[in-house]
């Protein structure tokens, strides 16, 4: 079996600080979003190579990143695209991909800034147990927000129903970028992608595999974080560290006073403030300040401010009457 993990997105709801940094490499306690998936990958035996499919904008820093990792399976695919308006869809980089790297095996396709609670070796066994396309389902428990993707109706563990992002919702079971294809159905991409169909958001090409042959979900209760917004991005943090702070060892933190869910890295000065529910990354200087429900981006200055639900990219300098 290969893996893809889809790390091609722009994040541009998330910037600025995404605007220089991939969302995958953003930390959720000591590992990074993407780390959480290498690290179940990575484990299972079956899975001979894991693919990080990226776009050319940011291939130098996946390389990089891959380079220093302590993980062995991943290997770069670069799509051939640098701007947002010139791609042509997940499916068609997905098509691209099989064809690029040569895939001829069971194929598990991941979203590279999906934070999931399930071990992936247990969706690789009930694939192999259903031998037949798969994929995840979590229940989001709102209308509202079902909207945005993939609604699941099943029979059993059968979708019977799959509708991309509908209007009108009737549940709120839905479909999380997480997927699995039999060696047998990846000529499908292609077939899919030549019938004037949708290429964008893989959800499309399920929902056609559902209507054309047998496709099976694997649901679960715990938790899953679709991180691309600041507040998704937040939750997963606060999720992971579950009430308590995550303060790296070469911060200095001095008459401050940490609430709940804080992560500060490393390097970062933090004096005479108040943090709750915030993540400050590395070399930020907060002084005097309160923050809540913020994001502070590396080697940003912050002193007299109370900010709440801020977005302070990196190298900013905020004070008082600045």
């Amino acid at each position: 079996m290969k893996a893809v993990v889809l790390a091609g997105g722009y994040a541009t709801r998330l910037w600025p600080i995404t605007k220089h940094r991939p969302k995958m490499f953003l930390p959720v306690g000591d590992q990074t979003v993407i780390d959480t998936i290498f690290e179940d990958l990575e484990a299972d035996d079956r899975v001979s190579e894991v693919f990080v499919s990226t776009n050319e904008r940011f291939a130098g820093a996946f390389e990089e990143y891959i380079d220093e990792s302590p993980f062995d399976k991943p290997t770069l695919s670069v799509e051939d695209t640098s701007e947002e308006d010139e791609k042509f869809g997940v499916v068609g980089a997905l098509a691209q991909l099989i064809d690029r790297e040569e895939v001829d095996e069971d194929l598990v396709v991941i979203a590279g800034d999906n934070l999931i609670s399930f071990d992936v070796g247990d969706f690789v066994d009930f694939f192999y147990e259903k031998n037949e396309p798969c994929l995840a389902a979590y229940d989001v428990g709102d209308k509202e927000r079902a909207k945005a993707y993939g609604l699941v109706e099943l029979d059993g563990d059968r979708v019977i129903n799959f509708q991309e992002k509908p209007e009108d919702p009737k549940s709120t079971l839905v479909s999380i970028a997480c997927y699995a294809i039999p060696a047998d159905d990846l000529p499908k991409f292609d077939e899919y992608l030549s019938g004037d169909n949708n290429p964008d958001e893989p959800g499309w090409f399920m929902q056609w595999l559902q209507q054309t042959g047998d496709l099976f979900a694997y649901t679960f209760d715990e938790a899953w974080f679709d991180i691309g917004t600041p507040q998704s991005y937040l939750d997963a943090v606060g999720w992971y560290l579950d009430g308590e702070n995550f303060v790296h060892e070469s911060a200095t933190l001095t008459n401050t006073e940490v609430g709940t869910n804080v992560h500060v890295m490393a390097d970062a000065v933090v004096e005479d403030s108040v943090l709750e529910e915030s993540v400050v990354f590395p070399g930020a200087v907060i002084r005097n300040a309160e923050l809540k429900n913020s994001i502070v981006d590396e080697e940003t200055h912050i002193e007299s401010l109370d900010l709440s639900n801020a977005l302070i990219g990196a190298h900013s300098r905020l004070t008082n009457g600045q």
